[in-house]
């Protein structure tokens, strides 16, 4: 088995003291959250800080004491499983955009609002660990 590993942050901002998340859609029309791979060298955080800046160019903090993995196949590769390692990064007073290249979409939302939109119970599930982590703060 082949293991390709990536890093990357549920990215939020408070706006009126509300929790609002950062969600990208990928060119085949998946939400998700800033992820990359990890490169020589880089620490986990390293990758996850560096792949957020890339995508939706924000300078994001890390908060301590959060962390999820996902794990799931890659379809079109055979006998390789994707590791994702997951931080939460906040920003204040930044404007986003996001890389043309490898997104059609950024978009902030609340929790609600999120949930609707993923695909993915892996999400869904990521998204709620994060919420629950900044609401028992």
């Amino acid at each position: 088995m082949i293991y390709e590993k990536s890093c990357g942050a549920v990215v939020f901002t408070r706006i009126n003291s509300e929790i609002k998340y950062l969600l990208i859609r990928n060119l085949t029309g998946i939400y998700g959250f800033p992820k990359g791979h990890v490169e020589q060298g880089e620490t986990e955080e390293e990758t996850a800080l560096r792949e957020v800046f890339e995508e939706v160019g924000l300078a994001v903090k890390l908060l301590p004491g959060f962390k999820s993995e996902d794990e799931h196949p890659i379809p079109q590769k055979e006998n390789t499983i994707k590791q994702i390692v997951y931080f939460l990064g906040e920003y204040c007073n930044q404007e986003f955009t996001y890389q043309k290249e490898e997104l059609t979409d950024a978009l902030l939302v609340d929790y609600e609002t999120a949930m609707t939109l993923f695909q993915f119970e892996s999400s869904k599930r990521i998204l709620t660990e994060a919420n629950n982590f900044l609401l028992g703060r």
